[in-house]
């Protein structure tokens, strides 16, 4: 689908009109001034197209300059870049700093600890302390000029020890998601995981006391059967409640106004009739994401990168029509000590699949380096010059050419 907001100037062209006798005079010509077809999204109007009508000012803005940053660059980010490193390295700066000399342009971050059953709010509890260390590193983010986006792995409802349904009963796989939904056996623990979020949610503040914007993508990947909110194990109608409740919640039962959220599905989806299936609505989505790694697996090479782009485009043309963002919400290759990179893997299908058949993509993320192992590559890595090369291309934007987020432009 073509955008039909994008801004088109049809040339001014000269239109010369004679008279029906040759002895008259030509006339003058008639100059047709340019016709200006402009953006749907403007800065007066930016609020009727996000979820929270009360939006804080710099939600507001981030909201405007992610979807505007899509026409011309992508921002390039990392899950737990200020605390994943791989091989244990130097703490002090992300590993893309270290291998590009700038920071990512976005950062990942996850409720997984701070809703964790042992976290007591006591300072010397690692839960707490991990909850304490996000907050920081969104606040450096943030003060950097950096987006934050936060994922949430929560674990089931009954033990609390695993989001994955490989380590849950058949019983408690098939009733884990609807005990949570409004009349559940479980929806007022799942409010207070809400409550929890939104307390941090709160917490978020920059050196003026302004609310840190954050993009906030509950219940990902439900596409598949991996996570307890999997497709396997609700319905659609049930999947949207439960995406509505936390929005409505969030927002206005809890106060929460410095929140963009997303919608991610794993790569199944390439129509958009079946990524629409289990779609909350307009009403409840700013971002219309999707994760993908399956398509840039080994052995894939450009057949998976042009499969990749194909369902970027769908979201991208989605989100031109709904006047949403669009992004790629987590994508990888991870390379360990048995497996190596591949080459160009960054630079050219990686690329391609961002930029190729005119997507407007407004972030891509890549996951947490580890001990073990990196999906972003450290300085003496073999494909240390690939990223180099993807980052430096004229649509990848790290901070260094990330322009101003949180302020909508005069």
């Amino acid at each position: 689908m073509r955008n039909t907001f994008l801004k088109i100037i049809i040339p001014s062209f000269l239109i010369t009109l004679s008279s029906c006798s040759k002895d008259d005079p030509a006339t003058d010509p008639i100059v047709v001034p340019p016709v200006e077809v402009t953006d749907a999204l403007t800065t007066q109007n930016v609020k009727t197209y996000m979820v929270d009508p009360n939006a804080s000012a710099e939600t507001v803005a981030l909201f405007y300059n992610l979807k505007k940053l899509a026409k011309t660059k992508f921002a390039i980010g990392q899950q737990d870049a200020f605390s994943g490193f791989y091989n244990n390295g130097s703490t002090t700066e992300s590993d893309i700093k270290k291998t590009t000399g700038y920071d990512p342009a976005l950062l990942g971050n996850d409720f997984i600890f701070i809703t964790d059953k042992q976290n007591n709010n006591q300072a010397d509890n690692w839960f707490y302390q991990q909850e304490q260390k996000t907050i920081n590193d969104v606040k450096a983010a943030y003060a950097k000029g950096i987006i934050n986006t936060f994922s949430w792995h929560i674990r089931e409802p009954y033990n609390e020890d695993s989001f994955y349904t490989a380590d849950m009963t058949t019983e408690q796989k098939s009733t884990a998601f609807k005990s949570i939904l409004p009349g559940g056996a479980n929806h007022e623990w799942y409010k207070k995981k809400l409550d929890k979020i939104a307390s941090v949610f709160l917490k978020l503040t920059g050196s003026k006391g302004e609310f840190i914007p954050v993009i906030f993508r509950p219940f990902h990947e439900f596409d598949g059967s991996w996570f307890w909110w999997g497709a396997n194990f609700c319905t659609a109608e049930e999947y949207k409640t439960a995406y509505q409740f936390t929005v409505t919640y969030l927002r206005d039962t809890k106060g929460v106004h410095n929140v963009l959220y997303a919608f991610s599905p794993d790569n199944s989806y390439s129509k958009s009739a079946d990524y629409l299936s289990r779609y909350p609505g307009d009403k409840y989505v700013d971002v219309l994401g999707m994760d993908n790694y399956g398509d840039f697996a080994a052995g894939q090479a450009q057949t998976g990168a042009t499969k990749a782009n194909a369902k970027l485009k769908m979201i991208s043309d989605l989100a031109i029509t709904k006047v949403k963002i669009a992004a790629m919400t987590e994508t990888g290759y991870y390379v360990t000590a048995t497996t190596p990179p591949i080459n160009e893997w960054f630079s050219t299908y990686l690329y391609s699949a961002l930029t190729a058949n005119s997507v407007q993509i407004s972030y891509v993320m890549f996951w947490n380096n580890s001990k073990d192992g990196y999906w972003v590559p450290t300085p003496t890595a073999t494909n240390a010059a690939d990223f180099k090369t993807f980052a430096t291309k004229p649509k990848s934007a790290l901070i260094n050419t990330l322009p101003k987020m949180y302020e909508l432009p005069k």
